[in-house]
């Protein structure tokens, strides 16, 4: 999906489970998950070494066990594309396209792909590789996988509306024809758009697909061996792999959340875990035989104001923005392990230009400051006093986790400090999940208290969340200009054009505040110190990520 947030059904289920499918990271809440835990001090996020992997491994090892927030609904991501079966599966399932450590993307089941003019792709399909049953990969699965991806009724369905037509255009070819330049459709092949199924496999079984006791129907490193539902999925290195040998030789995974999981890393009983909740790496900061590496995300934490109360006024909006105490929630709810922000997307996303992205977000720090000032104070004030100063308590939506507690928390104060009223409906996780979803569970609040992340490293993957017809813009922003840019800067292919027009689009979007960014949340890696080699950001939703991990020492 072009753009995913965090909850427990969708594109990931981080902690919940969306990055883009529009994809990402969930807020959950951990018991005993704060600084207290530990006895250490809070983290500074701005200050946490980000890197793109681990030291490299020097030995092999038998067997790791790692850990889920969550066991994942299904294994087949066209149907329930969450983060817990995205972080299983990118270790059996190969795309034509790769998203690298470092947030690049290159071809990869598609060896080679041409761009004969702006509106054709060409992928060639790799030689020599094979699905885990032996057969070999062929241009007529990649096809047939395409098509999948693409029909309406799959999660995928949304990176094709602009395809004029694929088809198979010579043996190991496949052409893809747009209807207009599309600049991110590459990028969307390095996400689920992009798998590669065994088509035989996959029809043979049916509807059960992506179900315990099924094959795996994939080409990657590791083959799937057993699904004990509500118990465990192991992965074991797939023999006949076309690449370089997994160093790991067996992933067996299991889910636990909150304290049972900072138990089992705490006590060895599990090797590692990408923490999708900050709480849970503060939870483990400092603890003795686990190491922490950080690296980029472009997931967030956000207020999302839906159509109806005060916040439906862009001026009431950009007030709220300005009391806002970033760095307040940053300590207090999440460690310190997620830093104030200025932008709906995390820096995870500047895959390109990143000295003009980064100047850009600095600049509207103005905005959205991290603690703000008396002069932040009485401009809010002032754009109070102008939309009427409405006395209707502004209501925010937030389930009882920690992190999301903590915002919800600042969000009423930062109103009060304004001179308006806030009051706070908690929901179970459950029904806070259907807030992202369904317009009537929305009806009686006013802002969500958000976490969001997007699949693509590419500002743009964001942004088309505030056209005037998406589903995603609750507070019905309409801005000729803006919608004109956007779909100007999905259709322009050179990089340093569309940074140009990524950064308009931004601007204009904050400068309407149609969604309100608290902090940009960091991709964890929680790993054994015994353990090395497997990439630290948020690549690990997308990159085959156990095939590197081995021993610290060989």
């Amino acid at each position: 999906m072009a753009m995913t947030r965090t909850k427990t059904t969708g594109i990931r289920r981080a902690v919940t489970s969306g990055l883009a499918v529009a994809g990402l990271l969930t807020t959950v809440g951990c018991s005993g998950a704060d600084t207290a835990a530990t006895g250490g001090a809070p983290a500074d996020a701005a200050k946490l070494k980000l890197t793109a992997t681990t030291p490299a491994a020097e030995g092999a090892v038998a067997k790791v066990n790692w850990l889920l927030e969550d066991e994942p609904d299904s294994l087949d991501l066209d149907t329930q594309g969450t983060s817990a079966g995205r972080v299983v599966l990118t270790n059996v399932c190969e795309r034509l396209y790769q998203l690298q450590p470092d947030m690049t993307i290159k071809p990869f089941l598609a060896e080679k792909a041409a761009t004969p003019d702006d509106r054709t792709l060409v992928l060639t399909v790799r030689d020599g590789v094979t699905f885990h049953d032996g057969s070999e990969v062929t241009a007529d699965d990649v096809l047939w996988s395409l098509e999948r991806h693409a029909d309406p009724d799959m999660e995928q369905s949304d990176e094709f509306p602009n395809v004029a037509s694929m088809e198979k255009t010579g043996a190991d070819e496949i052409t893809v024809r747009f209807k207009k330049p599309d600049a991110l459709f590459t990028k969307a092949l390095a996400g689920d758009a992009g798998i590669v199924w065994n088509k035989e496999q996959v029809e043979k079984a049916g509807a059960d697909f992506g179900t315990p006791g099924q094959t795996d129907a994939c080409s990657g490193p590791y083959e799937l061996t057993g699904w004990k539902s509500g118990d465990s999925i192991t992965l074991r290195a797939y023999d006949g792999y076309w690449g370089e040998k997994p160093l790991t030789r067996e992933v067996v995974f299991r889910w636990a959340a909150d304290s049972a999981l900072v138990n089992a890393l705490k006590t060895g009983a599990a090797d590692g875990t990408f923490a999708e909740s900050p709480n849970t790496a503060s939870a483990l900061r400092g603890v003795k035989g686990l190491a922490q590496y950080y690296g980029l995300s472009t997931a967030t934490l956000d207020l999302i104001p839906t159509e109806r109360g005060g916040l439906k006024d862009p001026k009431i909006r950009k007030a709220l923005s300005l009391a806002l105490d970033r760095a307040g929630i940053a300590k207090s709810g999440y460690g310190g392990f997620v830093e104030p922000w200025a932008s709906p997307v995390g820096s995870g996303s500047w895959g390109y230009a990143k000295t003009e992205f980064a100047a850009a977000q600095k600049e509207l720090a103005a905005t959205a400051p991290a603690s703000p000032d008396a002069d932040d104070i009485a401009e809010a004030k002032r754009l109070v006093k102008e939309a009427g100063a409405p006395t209707e308590p502004i209501v925010i939506g937030t389930d009882a986790t920690q992190g999301r507690t903590v915002v919800a928390g600042a969000v009423r104060a930062a109103l009060q400090r304004i001179g308006l009223k806030g009051t706070i409906k908690t929901v179970p996780t459950a029904q806070f999940e259907e807030f992202y979803s369904d317009p009537q569970a929305r009806a009686e609040i006013d802002v969500l208290v958000a976490d969001w992340y997007i699949s693509k490293s590419d500002p743009m993957g964001f942004y088309d969340n505030g056209l005037s017809d998406s589903s995603n813009n609750w507070v019905g922003f309409e801005d000729a200009t803006y919608d004109e840019k956007v779909r100007q800067a999905l259709g322009t292919l050179d990089d340093a054009e569309r940074a140009d027009l990524a950064i308009d689009v931004q601007k204009l979007f904050a400068d309407a505040a149609v969604w309100i960014p608290v902090a940009q949340v960091p991709s964890v890696l929680v790993l054994s110190d015994k353990l090395t080699g497997a990439p630290a950001s948020q690549a690990y939703l997308y990159y085959p990520w156990a095939a590197g991990l081995g021993a610290e020492k060989g």
